[in-house]
C-alpha cells in the first residue's frame, strides 16, 4: 500500500492516491491537522494539480499488517510564491481493511516555511502565531478548492 501510494504520488496520479484511503481516514501534518477522508483526498488533488516542477523520492519503507512508515522527499515550486522547496518528510500509516485509516506526515515546519515563504518565515516562522496563520490560510485554500471542484 505504501509503495503504491508513493508511486502514484511520483506519477502525479491523485486518483490512485485517493483510492489508498479508507472512507473514514484521518490525515495530519505540520500544516493540515486532522483532515477527514474527503479533505485529504482533495488536498492531494489540489497539491498535484497546482504543483510546479514537482519530483518525489521515497525509501525506508517499513510495513506490517496494520502499520507502516516511509521517508519521502518532495521537491517543487511552492505555488503561492514560486519559491523552490525541498521537503523531507517522515510518514506513518495505520491500515485497516487494506486501506490507509490514519496518515501522519512529520516535517520541520520552520525549515519548510523558510523555503516556501521566504523572509517573513525566516523572521517569524518559529512562532506559534505564524504557524497558526499558515494553517488557517492553508485550510481556507483547501476549503475554497473543494467548493470549486464540486
Amino acid at each position: 500500500m505504501i509503495r503504491t501510494f508513493y508511486q502514484s504520488f511520483q506519477n502525479r496520479d491523485y486518483r490512485a492516491m485517493q483510492y489508498c484511503y479508507a472512507d473514514d481516514a484521518i490525515f495530519s501534518d505540520a500544516i493540515f491537522k486532522n483532515l477527514d477522508s474527503k479533505q485529504v483526498k482533495a488536498m492531494w488533488e489540489m497539491l498535484i494539480k497546482r504543483g510546479k516542477n514537482f519530483s518525489l523520492t521515497f525509501d525506508n519503507i517499513k510495513a506490517g499488517e496494520n502499520a507502516g512508515s516511509a521517508d519521502w522527499i518532495a521537491t517543487y515550486k511552492f505555488s503561492a510564491t514560486n519559491r523552490k522547496v525541498i521537503n523531507l518528510v517522515r510518514a506513518n500509516f495505520i491500515f485497516e481493511n487494506n486501506k490507509i485509516i490514519r496518515h501522519t506526515d512529520d516535517f520541520d515546519f520552520y525549515k519548510w516555511s523558510r523555503q516556501a515563504l521566504g523572509l517573513p518565515a525566516l523572521l517569524l516562522g518559529w512562532t506559534p502565531f505564524f504557524k497558526s496563520k499558515v494553517r488557517r490560510s492553508a485550510l481556507k485554500g483547501l476549503e475554497a478548492y473543494m467548493k470549486l471542484e464540486k
